[in-house]
């Protein structure tokens, strides 16, 4: 979760300033006003994030702690792969997140044979991670979304306008669903080569190889 700092700092002899940070992580947040506060000059202090929402110190600790045992800072990678001569698709997705002080992966596929185009089979993959989402528990976060589909990442950040049928709806399937889970996009566009993963388990969904587990991530 990242918020921004909106401070009111007070000199020794009283004058006021109020001061705003960039976006960062709302631990590191916490960090930075906790060390303000033993100057003993910070008036106040409030934490806003991406939506707006406002937290106090003790709010924004209660938030972390609760969200700590959720599946959190959460980024899923999608692709979907399409096979004109046997009509079939396969689509791929890996989820990345934190629960418990631990980092997991997930990786699932599916093959379906119900799709048109190469676009309908990456707004497909996208809404498979979706499902996995809702399995997963995950509600009312900001959730980052990774795929090399251009024409998906514009027209789901609205970049693009949607005039195809059959992608409005994929379109509307998918906003209607992030609006049920409570989940606040976040749409970054990469090149094939940095989409591997995803685009992998999509290519084994059309070789009717079926993957799906969560794995723990340790350091190195």
């Amino acid at each position: 979760m990242n918020v921004r700092i909106e401070l009111t700092y007070q000199t020794p002899k009283g004058t006021e300033t109020g001061f705003s940070s960039a976006e960062m992580r709302a631990g590191k947040a916490i960090l930075i006003v906790e060390d303000l506060e033993r100057t003993g000059r910070l008036k106040n202090a409030i934490f806003i994030d991406s939506q707006e929402n406002q937290w106090t110190m003790k709010e924004l600790k209660e938030l972390i702690k609760e969200i700590q045992t959720e599946p959190h800072d959460v980024t899923v990678y999608f692709d979907g792969g399409f096979d004109l001569e046997a009509k079939s698709s396969g689509l791929g997705c890996a989820i990345y997140y934190q629960q418990n002080g631990k980092s997991f992966r997930l990786r699932k596929n599916a093959h379906v044979e119900e799709l048109d185009s190469n676009n309908e089979a990456e707004y497909a993959a996208f809404h498979l991670g979706l499902q996995e989402l809702e399995r997963l528990g995950v509600h009312d976060l900001p959730v980052v979304f990774i795929g090399d589909s251009q024409v998906i990442i514009n027209q789901l950040s609205g970049e693009w306008p949607c005039y195809e049928a059959k992608l409005s709806k994929w379109a509307d399937r998918i906003e209607n669903k992030m609006s049920q889970l409570g989940i606040k996009p976040d749409y970054e566009l990469i090149s094939r080569k940095k989409n591997r993963e995803a685009d992998q388990l999509a290519s084994q969904a059309l070789k009717a190889i079926e993957i799906t587990g969560t794995t723990e991530l340790k350091d190195n």
